[in-house]
């Protein structure tokens, strides 16, 4: 009795250990998409617009979108969002202390909103999502670009 129950104590932690191994090799979207939404809101300039912005909202989902919205102070809104597994490349013009990121799609993929404009509001489709950043070096831009790849790989893959 005494070497059953050696034997199965044996077992048990070899399969407690196999799991471990398992589950802990394998990156979940999730991670990649709150890494996204913290280093965009993390290094986001509020300063680098044209107008000045009451607030700003950038938001990661895990279901595979991407959204930005501006509020201006003069009550005009602009609302840019797509999703990611239509993301193609991710360009950033600028110096380490203050530049522009460029969220390029496939195609006509960014769903642009603008209300409370003098022009009229808005809806639109575009190419890309700008977003103005600062104070950000070239290991952090590498990090979240190869994040950006992973969960579009990811979002491709569960989709087929």
């Amino acid at each position: 009795m005494k070497k059953f129950t050696l034997n199965l104590k044996k077992c048990v932690f070899i399969l407690v250990c196999l799991a471990f191994c398992v589950f802990s090799g394998f990156d979940l979207p999730e991670e990649n998409t709150v890494f996204i939404q913290n280093m965009l809101t993390k290094y986001y300039d509020k300063e680098g617009q044209n107008q000045e912005i009451k607030r700003y909202e950038i938001n990661v989902t895990n279901t595979g979108f991407c959204r930005y919205r501006r509020v201006y102070t003069n009550g005009k809104e602009e609302y840019f969002a797509f999703n990611l597994s239509r993301f193609k490349t991710m360009d950033y013009y600028g110096t380490s202390t203050k530049g522009d990121l460029y969220l390029r799609t496939k195609n006509d993929d960014v769903i642009i909103q603008t209300r409370n404009d003098s022009k009229g509001e808005i809806d639109s489709m575009g190419t890309y999502v700008v977003i103005p950043l600062k104070n950000i070096d070239v290991a952090e831009l590498n990090a979240l670009a190869e994040n950006f790849k992973k969960i579009n790989q990811t979002l491709l893959a569960s989709s087929k």
